[in-house]
């Protein structure tokens, strides 16, 4: 049973001068990629990266995103990649909790390895592309050494982790998700046929690689493939109508605010997409309405699917070939099972709303050093998303509703709890309460509703600098309300559903 790295390493044997990147316009071949990841892990080696080790990898959509992560998998170390717009607190956590050794960045986001180094006492080595620093190992220059290709360690890819993902958690911390090598390696091989991939399709790699979306769908099934993916380091609109044009690429992934965004921007000209066979959608319900528009104006099938982080995370997508049902996330892909449950894990009939699960050899090891949790989500042999759905009588699913309280800001998640816990440090904030609210450009936005202290004072513009200081930029709630009291039930739960209620009732008269 093949390892990720054995994966490129035949990818590369079958055709070593396809095109496996561009970036800037500047293509590199497998071959060559398998030099610099080959290179990455001589000089990871020589750092006293070993079997197990952590890796972070704190970095935008750049070619040397990919050499790390795969110069990880070619000594059976484990990757850790986070999100680049963390804020120190946050990525120290991951850091700590993961017991990371190494983690490479870019020299704009250095000082925030820097003061993570500070306070994390495994972090013994940094490590810095695009540029040398002060204290950080020069990673370009690992790449480029010449270096024989690796022999990776014996390892079982059905156990051995090949990836910690940290999910916020409802908790307030994040929990690392260990994705195994067979994990992901049997999503690839579910996705190929669902996708109807060949070596000659190109990815349009604009969702962030530390996503699973992006890291399983863009990075591994291009490998897996054998095809290519042209990486892009933010999004613009017309920088990816753009990049379709130049690069004749066939396949989008993006989330729906991405689509919308598209579509209401001014284009500067018409752009030739003829080469785009398929886009994909997930990450957040897709609007049927946006999904519609964007196939009309740009006459390209959405297909739209889900999954989560622990799923690897492709679970379903609607059919490339048979019936697309709006609204619907599509069929189970090929070597994956769902079904409803109701809260005493019984299946539920056809039509009936339950909690969506999923069994297949896509789902999670488990959450590392978080066994009750791990049990929990995976009681009855089934993973637990959290997602409230149904399935039709032809096997479609549909997500109604999130179990768990999380916001999807631009497919980005984002727990109220972990917002709420930065909320309650403040010395003015005696109670705290986030909900997500419809923002027509990222799909929603967290706002937070807050009681202060008797005789305490505070603004909203300083609550939100106060947010903005400890959290990512998507995390900071886009306005505060103050209130004299929270709706609570009974036992003193704020009752989150009756704020949400009144949100709603706003943006409808206020659509009206």
């Amino acid at each position: 049973m093949m390892d990720l790295f054995q994966m490129l390493l035949q990818t590369t044997q079958r055709n070593p001068d396809q095109t496996a990147l561009i970036f800037r316009d500047n293509p590199i071949s497998y071959g060559q990629l398998l030099s610099a990841v080959s290179g990455v892990a001589k000089g990871l080696r020589e750092l006293g990266v070993e079997k197990g080790d952590r890796v972070g990898i704190f970095l935008p959509n750049l070619p040397q995103f990919v050499m790390a992560y795969y110069g990880c998998q070619a000594l059976g170390a484990i990757a850790v990649p986070a999100n680049p717009l963390l804020k120190p607190d946050e990525l120290r956590y991951i850091y700590n909790d993961a017991g990371a050794k190494a983690a490479v960045t870019i020299p704009p986001l250095a000082d925030v390895l820097r003061a993570v180094q500070e306070q994390t006492p495994s972090l013994k080595h940094l490590l810095i592309a695009g540029g040398e620093m002060p204290g950080f190992v020069p990673f370009d220059a690992l790449w480029q050494q010449p270096a024989p290709v690796p022999t990776p360690p014996e390892m079982n890819p059905r156990e051995h982790p090949a990836v910690f993902l940290y999910t916020s958690g409802t908790t307030g911390f994040p929990k690392g998700c260990m994705l195994s090598h067979r994990n992901l390696i049997a999503n690839c091989e579910s996705c190929t046929p669902v996708l109807d991939m060949s070596p000659s399709d190109n990815f349009v790699t604009v969702l962030p690689l530390f996503h699973a979306f992006a890291a399983t769908v863009c990075m591994h099934l291009s490998i897996h493939v054998g095809c290519a993916s042209t990486l892009l380091e933010r999004f613009t609109p017309d920088g990816v109508l753009e990049a379709i044009e130049k690069h004749r690429c066939t396949i989008f992934p993006a989330v729906p605010t991405m689509y919308a965004a598209i579509l209401h921007f001014p284009l500067p000209r018409e752009y030739d997409l003829s080469s785009l066979r398929i886009c994909v959608s997930g990450g957040a319900p897709m609007p049927v309405a946006v999904m519609e528009a964007f196939e009309k104006r740009f006459n390209v099938v959405i297909l739209e699917g889900d999954g989560p982080t622990e799923c690897s995370p492709v679970t379903a997508v609607n059919p490339l070939k048979g019936v697309r049902k709006p609204g619907s996330i599509g069929l189970p892909i090929p070597g994956v099972e769902m079904k409803i449950f109701d809260d005493n894990d019984n299946e539920v009939p056809v039509g009936e709303l339950g909690e969506i699960v999923v069994r297949g050899e896509n789902v999670m090891l488990g959450y590392y050093n978080l066994p009750e949790a791990t049990a929990e989500a995976m009681r009855s042999g089934w993973y637990h998303t959290g997602d409230i759905g149904k399935m039709d009588e032809d096997g479609y699913f549909y997500i109604v509703d999130r179990k768990k309280d999380m916001i999807i800001v631009g497919g980005l998640n984002v727990y109220p709890r972990e917002v709420e816990e930065v909320l309650h440090t403040h010395p003015a904030i005696a109670e705290a309460a986030v909900i997500g609210e419809y923002d027509e450009l990222r799909g929603e936005s967290p706002v937070a509703y807050v009681v202060l202290k008797p005789g305490a004072q505070a603004t909203e513009r300083e609550i939100i600098r106060y947010c903005r200081q400890r959290l990512a930029n998507f995390k900071v709630p886009r306005r505060v309300e103050f209130r004299e009291s929270l709706p609570k039930s009974g036992t003193g739960k704020i009752l989150k559903r009756l704020l949400r209620k009144e949100v709603e009732q706003e943006q409808g008269a206020g659509a009206g």
